[in-house]
This record gives C-alpha cells, sequence and structure tokens, in this order.
C-alpha cells in the first residue's frame, strides 16, 4: 500500500498507509471512541462530509454485513485506523474493498489515540488526507449537508401502535427498526422539505425530528415547518433534531470543542440523579444560558462536560435528546427518554 498522509488545518502531520479508494478527501476531522458499532459509523448519515478517527487499535475484523449498516451507502470522507484488520469473521467483503466501492478515502498505521489527544487539546480542526504532506485542507463550505441524505421521498413502516411522522434530517435505519421493532408505531418517515400542512394531513399523534449532518445553520426551512407545528402536534427531536425545536423556542446552540462520538457518555438524568451510559454522535450543544425565557428545563446533563444532553418545555407536548435513544449501536439506557415521549402520546410498551 502507498504512503499516505493526514495533514490537519494547524499544519499538524500524520504518516500511514492507504487504503479503500483512490483519491483526496477534505472535511472537518472527528473522533469516534466507540469500541464497537464501527459497521454502522461507516454509514452514519451524522458522518456526512466529515474525516473519521477510530480511536479503537484494530478495526475491519467483522467487516460489513448489510443489515449492520445505517443506511445504503457510506457518508463519510474519510477514514483513519491504527491497524486494518488482516482476518475478518464470515464477511463476505472487506472493509477496504467496501470503502473501495463507496468512494472513501482510507488511512491506516496511524496513531489514532495521538491524534484524538491532539484533537482534545486543539479543538475541532479540518484535515485532509493526501498523497502529499504539503497538501492543506480547503476552506469550509456552506452546504446543506441535510439535502444530502434526506429521503427523496415520503414512505411507511407500519405498526399497530399511534401514527408517527418523521421528518428525515438523517436518520439512522437503526431508529426506525427500534420505534417498530420496540414500541410498534406505524411510522410515515417524510423528506425534510416537507411542509406543516402536508404533515398534519397525516394526523399524526407525534412528530420526530431527526438526528442529521452539520449543525442548524442553513435548516431555515425546516426550522419554519417545525415553528408551524408546535403547539399543534406533540414533538420530539434527536441531536440536530433537538436543536431545532429548542431553537425555533429561542435557544441556541454551539460547537464543541471535542465532539461526543462513542457509545460509552455518561448522562445524568436530573429528575432522578440516575446515570445513564449512552451512545452519542454530535459535535454542538444547546447553550444552557439561552434555555430562559425558552419554557424549557433541562431534563438531562452529561457527565464529562456539564453540557445540556436533553430538554422537556414546561407548557408545550416538546422535548428532546442530543443522544441515541435507540441506542443501535450500543447500551440501551437511553431508551427511557423515547419512552416518556412514546407514552405521553397514548403509546403502550
Amino acid at each position: 500500500m502507498a504512503v499516505g498522509w493526514l495533514v490537519l488545518e494547524d499544519g499538524t502531520r500524520y504518516e500511514g498507509r492507504r487504503f479503500g479508494a483512490i483519491g483526496r478527501a477534505d472535511g472537518d476531522v472527528v473522533v469516534n471512541l466507540a469500541a464497537s458499532g464501527h459497521r454502522e459509523t461507516l454509514t452514519d448519515p451524522v458522518f456526512c462530509g466529515q474525516i473519521v478517527v477510530l480511536s479503537h487499535p484494530v478495526v475491519g475484523n467483522l467487516g460489513g454485513y448489510p443489515e449492520d449498516l445505517d443506511s445504503s451507502r457510506a457518508h463519510l470522507r474519510g477514514l483513519v485506523v491504527r491497524q486494518l484488520a488482516e482476518q475478518r469473521s464470515g464477511s463476505p467483503e472487506s472493509l477496504a474493498c467496501f470503502l473501495e466501492g463507496h468512494g472513501v478515502v482510507g488511512l491506516e498505521e496511524v496513531d489514532t489515540r495521538a491524534l484524538a489527544r491532539h484533537l482534545r487539546a486543539r479543538g475541532s480542526l479540518r484535515g485532509v488526507l493526501s498523497s502529499s504532506p504539503e497538501d492543506r485542507p480547503g476552506r469550509p463550505q456552506s452546504r446543506d449537508w441535510v439535502g444530502e441524505v434526506t429521503t427523496h421521498g415520503p414512505y411507511r413502516v407500519f405498526g399497530d401502535g399511534p401514527r408517527l411522522v418523521v421528518i428525515d434530517c438523517g436518520l439512522r435505519p437503526a431508529m426506525l427498526r427500534d420505534l417498530t421493532d420496540r414500541w410498534d408505531a406505524d411510522l410515515v418517515i417524510v423528506p425534510a422539505t416537507t411542509d406543516s400542512r402536508t404533515i398534519l394531513d397525516l394526523r399524526p399523534a407525534g412528530v420526530i425530528v431527526s438526528s442529521g449532518p452539520g449543525d442548524i445553520g442553513g435548516l431555515g426551512y425546516i426550522a419554519r415547518t417545525v415553528g408551524e407545528l408546535l403547539g399543534r402536534v406533540p414533538m420530539f427531536g434527536l441531536g440536530l433534531g433537538h436543536h431545532l425545536l429548542a431553537a425555533v423556542l429561542g435557544a441556541e446552540a454551539f460547537p464543541l470543542p471535542f465532539g461526543h462520538r462513542g457509545s460509552n457518555h455518561p448522562v445524568q438524568e436530573v429528575a432522578s440523579g440516575r446515570v445513564l451510559i449512552t451512545a452519542q454522535n454530535h459535535g454542538h450543544a444547546l447553550k444552557e444560558c439561552t434555555l430562559a425565557g425558552t419554557g424549557l428545563d433541562v431534563t438531562h446533563r452529561s457527565c464529562q462536560d456539564a453540557t445540556v444532553e436533553g430538554t422537556r418545555h414546561r407548557r408545550l407536548p416538546v422535548m428532546g435528546v442530543d443522544f441515541h435513544a435507540e441506542a443501535r449501536p450500543g447500551p440501551a439506557d437511553g431508551a427511557g427518554a423515547f419512552g416518556a415521549f412514546w407514552n405521553s402520546i397514548g403509546g403502550e410498551g
């Protein structure tokens, strides 16, 4: 394999061996600390446009099964690992072949733990995967990442429970499986561009605004729909969707110095004091000082940096969390957050 480089915007270089697709890839460099669930990470829409660093020392020993993928294609631009497994267990396709088929540039033999420490100390940085150590990442692009990953048209997943409309900002199919397997919800998934009238005509018992890539800047078209739905139908937000709900009510979000990405993030449930171990993938959080006057109370808080992880409105049927309530992959502690919403709309389970 040819020599390749990860060059960060601060000039720091990491040498490695290239695998996957041939080419150049630049984007925000983010670190996923999970020890498992790497196959789902490859296709998680939240990673759209990013270079993902996996801190676990050996990656690819399980290959990739179609049922483990979080969508039909890889959304990340690049993947950086310490060691690419030479053998895989039962999978028809290696990780290198999977990345090559999806146009994703890979780099192995990188000290990913040193890289993770550097990013934690310096904060979020852009980077480029290249064959030249003199390359530099391009300037940040203002793009509607949600528009690139949302469904092209509405579709339905039948269930016997209350009907939920899911606004797809880059949802993970694991969430849909959880809603049907655990709660037996009747689901209608709609594009992020769907207007409020169309959603209300579906007569939902509740609306979910899904997680997605990027931040809420430039998503005014979704915020407008959310604003028109508030108070007319119960709403639940996940990740980016949570931030959109809060922003419409007057709150603000900010970029985290080191995003929450992994499957072992402790979160405290404020009301009970109970600590939940959650799976997370978000690079922004709500500014708690901006919640005053919004009617939102903090329901969950990170045990690591005390940032807001969940909110609930005092009067309106509105709530949301930043972590993965579906917990696939990852621990199931966070499922109770959605359970509270489900019970509030008359669901059973």
